[in-house]
């Protein structure tokens, strides 16, 4: 028996990537990495003020999934918090629906198919942000400031 693609934890996690990556890389000149740690990403020589860092947590895999994401804010050399702040804000916007262009106020990250080429990837549907909880401002002993959204996905799966 073969799993289906929309039950494949390789799928979710190529989809979060490439969403995160075109949104706040490629959209907004926002480092993100994919790592546990809080430790900015290696950009060879290039200081970092700024980073988002994103991790998994729990998934529930059924008729109905539930994706449990830790997006860490993070910024350095930021004395008041005034980067994070706006850190923040940019990567809540991006997680949060265009009232404009939905109606039912649900923001949706494509859910696809992943393949090596990017060409070859196929849209299976749409992991829904269902919650975004915030964490208070929180500094690391490196003072680096940082501040945890964790977002709560659901999508749709064949198990």
């Amino acid at each position: 028996m073969t799993l289906d693609a929309t039950a494949r934890q390789a799928n979710i996690l190529d989809s979060i990537k490439r969403y995160f990556v075109d949104t706040y890389e490629t959209g907004s000149n926002i480092p993100v990495t994919f790592d546990k740690g809080l430790s900015e990403p290696d950009l060879q020589g290039v200081a970092v003020h700024k980073w988002i860092s994103v991790n998994m947590g729990d998934m529930s895999i059924s008729l109905l999934s539930d994706i449990l994401l830790m997006v860490y804010c993070c910024t350095r050399q930021d004395n008041e918090g005034f980067k994070l702040a706006q850190l923040r804000d940019t990567v809540f916007e991006g997680l949060s629906v265009d009232t404009a262009t939905a109606a039912d106020n649900y923001k949706r990250i494509p859910f696809y198919k992943s393949a090596p080429n990017l060409a070859n990837w196929t849209l299976l549907g749409a992991l829904v942000v269902q919650d975004i909880i915030e964490s208070k401002n929180l500094e690391a002993p490196d003072e680096t400031k940082y501040k945890i959204l964790t977002v709560r996905l659901r999508t749709p799966s064949k198990v």
